[in-house]
């Protein structure tokens, strides 16, 4: 039976990490979790005369470079002098040369949010009149291409090596102490902690070009290197790996002199390395929380020590988990049904943390119940929980397995004494006989070997503990996809920054739109679109000047949800004034700069309120037509 489990157990594994690959590479770039929510000149707009300085505003405070922030003209070429600097609060602005001729200038960013994931973009202003630009910033995303995926594979294999690293210990620590002198455990928990290390550096090397170019070849720059170092997510890698050094004398103790000593003397030993363990393991888990979504926004100094015992309740389930699969599969040493009940209790305290602070971080995150749906990181959000109550339901199966195997147990254990008698018996009769000692003792080994590999046929034959095997091993299946969907929300924008960032936009945008309507009767109008392809959600805005009868200037503005630039292949309008049956006049904008469109001379016949419907085309399939109307003259 057990040669039957392990071809399956190989083929899941295999199919759960394609499963875990699949998820984290169609993550795409890491999101920007300081979003842009202002800027002077405002998007879009067209000055009558140029400006001195170019600023932008973000939901909260960000790292600069020498390179952040770029003024290009239309042909490409950078306006801006000298280096980016603080306007106030979180408020960054960039001096540009005086004189600037009339034509569309594009701004582009790349910053470092506090919460240390990269935030890049772009958008259009025009001085005197818009006119075509070379510049395109489709291909301007921050922590994508080849350095971006090798980064999201570093966060993930660092979050399973944290997992298996702890959980593994505390399973072994608090529950099989006899766990400390079997092979396999020993393996599993030593391959977190390297698995941990080995990724924490990659990270450290990565971290520059992740933040920076993006280029494969900048990875060893020592330059960068030491730029990371001095910023506080250098910081805290930096400090994670002086925590596994730590850790790797907690091992060294617990699979060498602790597995050694008597059960007496296990018992200060067990306080001591208890005490030793949780505080490397709450050091490696504020590792994290000290600088990524818990260390910047609301309730900043309650959210870092909520974000460490969630991460240690996390690592206490699952890598304890993963520890009692090795032990059901790998070990020839039985595991007491006592065990798997104390594993299921600390199990049980450890969902109950994870509960309790996650919904806390989820109030944090999101801010409110529509964020669920309305952002990408409350529908991961909603597909984390749906995978741990899946993991919850589970566990529940693998405790009735536990009772049952309770009793298979201890008739085992009653059986093993009289192994023993029967193999001293043949021990001691072959030294009687003086010259077959030698031929004895062999025979006495063989048979402990047949005792053994008829013990591990009968426990592995046991329906009970075959029916706990494969609960084990759905939960830790359902764990590994948990954790890669895990690792994908840590590099996505909280919720409610998102959420904030539409706000804040949708008022400038209104009070943008109500000043230029006092002025001079522009209309705008926003429309949200969906051509149902896998990236084709975004807004268009259109602009009408002065929205009268005649003549008119006409843009179009197309963006992703979180504010950027949407490169798309067409964009068409269509007018019509239904009350005299009118229309519909087709109008095909230019094409300006990336999400930018424009038409001039627009020709409107009469007044009235006209139904403006624009067809937004994101690939050669995929189009959408939307519509909203609008009184014009």
């Amino acid at each position: 039976m057990t040669q039957t489990i392990a071809p399956r157990v190989r083929t899941l594994v295999l199919l759960l990490l394609a499963a875990c690959g699949l998820l984290l590479t169609t993550a795409g770039p890491a999101s920007a979790h300081a979003a842009l929510t202002g800027s002077d000149p405002q998007q879009g707009v067209v000055v009558d005369k140029a400006p001195d300085q170019v600023s932008l505003t973000f939901s909260e405070k960000v790292a600069l470079s020498n390179d952040s922030l770029r003024v290009l003209d239309p042909k490409g070429k950078a306006v801006q002098q000298g280096k980016p600097f603080e306007v106030s609060g979180t408020t960054y602005g960039i001096k540009v040369h005086s004189g600037l001729p009339d034509g569309t200038y594009t701004v582009t960013y790349q910053v470092v949010s506090a919460d240390s994931h990269p935030v890049a973009g772009a958008y259009t202003f025009s001085v005197g009149a818009p006119s075509t630009t070379s510049v395109s910033v489709s291909g301007d995303t921050a922590g994508g291409g080849v350095v971006g995926w090798l980064y999201g594979f570093g966060r993930y294999m660092s979050y399973a090596g944290f997992i298996v690293l702890v959980g593994g210990a505390a399973f072994v620590l608090g529950c099989w102490q006899r766990g400390a002198g079997v092979k396999p455990m020993q393996r599993l928990v030593v391959g977190g902690w390297l698995t941990l290390t080995s990724a924490t550096l990659l990270l450290l090397l990565l971290r520059g070009s992740y933040t920076g170019s993006g280029k494969v070849g900048d990875i060893f720059d020592l330059d960068l290197l030491g730029n990371v170092l001095q910023t506080k997510a250098g910081a805290a890698l930096v400090s994670r790996l002086l925590l596994l050094a730590a850790a790797a004398l907690f091992i060294s103790v617990l699979f060498g002199a602790y597995d050694k000593r008597e059960d007496e003397e296990k018992r200060d030993l067990t306080f001591g390395l208890a005490v030793g363990g949780t505080v490397v393991a709450a050091g490696l888990a504020a590792s994290w929380a000290m600088a990524e979504h818990a260390s910047v926004g609301l309730q900043a100094g309650i959210a870092m020590p909520v974000d460490v015992v969630h991460l240690l309740a996390v690592a206490t389930w699952l890598g304890g988990l993963t520890a009692l699969l090795v032990a059901l599969y790998r070990s020839d040493a039985p595991i007491e049904s006592a065990a798997v009940r104390r594993f299921s209790q600390v199990a049980f305290g450890s969902v109950v943390a994870l509960v309790a602070t996650g919904v806390y971080q989820s109030w944090r995150q999101l801010g409110s119940w529509s964020a669920f749906t309305e952002t990408r990181y409350g529908q991961l959000l909603l597909v984390k929980i749906g995978l741990v109550a899946l993991l919850v339901g589970i566990a529940f199966i693998s405790r009735r397995w536990t009772a049952q195997l309770a009793d298979t147990v201890v008739r085992q254990n009653k059986r093993a004494p009289q192994k023993e008698r029967v193999a001293a018996s043949a021990s001691g009769s072959g030294k009687s006989k003086g010259g077959g000692s030698k031929r004895a003792a062999q025979l006495a080994r063989q048979q402990a070997a047949m005792d053994t590999a008829r013990q591990k046929r009968t426990r592995d034959a046991d329906p009970n503990r075959f029916g706990l095997r494969r609960s084990v091993l759905a939960e830790a299946g359902v764990a590994v996809v948990l954790l890669a969907v895990t690792t994908v929300l840590t590099q996505t924008e909280p919720g409610r920054t998102e959420q904030d960032a539409k706000a804040s936009k949708a008022a400038s945008s209104s009070s943008s739109s109500s000043s230029a309507s006092a002025g001079s009767g522009a209309v705008t109008l926003d429309m949200s679109f969906d051509t149902g392809g896998t990236d084709g959600k975004g807004v268009v805005t259109v602009d009408f000047d002065p929205a009268r009868v005649g003549g008119n200037e006409m843009h179009v503005y197309v963006q992703r949800p979180n504010g950027r630039a949407f490169d798309i292949p067409e964009v068409k309008v269509a007018l019509t004034l239904e009350a005299k049956k009118i229309g519909p006049l087709a109008i095909t904008p230019d094409r300006i700069a990336t999400g930018h469109w424009s038409a001039s001379n627009v020709q409107i016949p009469m007044a009235g309120d006209w139904k403006v419907a624009v067809t937004v085309r994101t690939s050669d399939i995929d189009q959408t037509t939307v519509s909203k109307n609008a009184q014009i003259g």
